[in-house]
């Protein structure tokens, strides 16, 4: 069941970065088109890559299994962060898709657009909010260091 459930450590932060392209296309599309079914997608793709990585989610796929290996370039970052910043993805999607159904479109389309910032900040310059987050959080003591072992130990981040 544990496998089940597994997130990949390390992970090609090149992937990672086609994904959040992806997701950021996708949120565009929705945006424009207003369609609540985009933001269902949405959610449901990162709640897909929270809880079992990339194996199932279709996004993620095309990255990691199509696009990033045409590219040709690997950069192993830890895994941990990214999960957590899939994470913070999933609750701000949900949140997104909750308050459209709710009837609070533009609260719902100011949450999409956040995520759009965030998710281009990774894509295009390789900035992952969700991961200075978890680091912060992880100096501060709020996530155990046994977390990520790479994330506080600078010897293992150079390897």
């Amino acid at each position: 069941m544990r496998s089940l459930f597994a997130f990949p450590n390390p992970v090609n932060e090149y992937a990672a970065r086609i994904t959040a392209g992806l997701v950021v296309l996708l949120a565009l599309v929705t945006a424009v088109s207003g369609s609540g079914w985009g933001l269902l997608a949405i959610a449901a793709g990162f709640w897909l890559r929270v809880l079992f990585g990339p194996r199932i989610s279709p996004l993620a796929l095309l990255s990691v299994k199509v696009i990033a290996p045409r590219l040709g370039r690997t950069k192993l970052v830890p895994g941990p962060p990214k999960r957590f910043a899939q994470g913070i993805g999933a609750g701000m999607s949900t949140l997104a898709l909750a308050l459209f159904v709710a009837g609070a479109q533009p609260a719902a389309w100011t949450v999409l657009g956040i995520l759009m910032v965030a998710a281009s900040l990774e894509a295009f310059a390789g900035l992952c909010l969700g991961c200075r987050a978890f680091a912060l959080l992880q100096s501060r003591g709020l996530i155990p260091e046994d977390v990520c072992e790479a994330c506080n130990n600078i010897s293992l981040r150079r390897s």
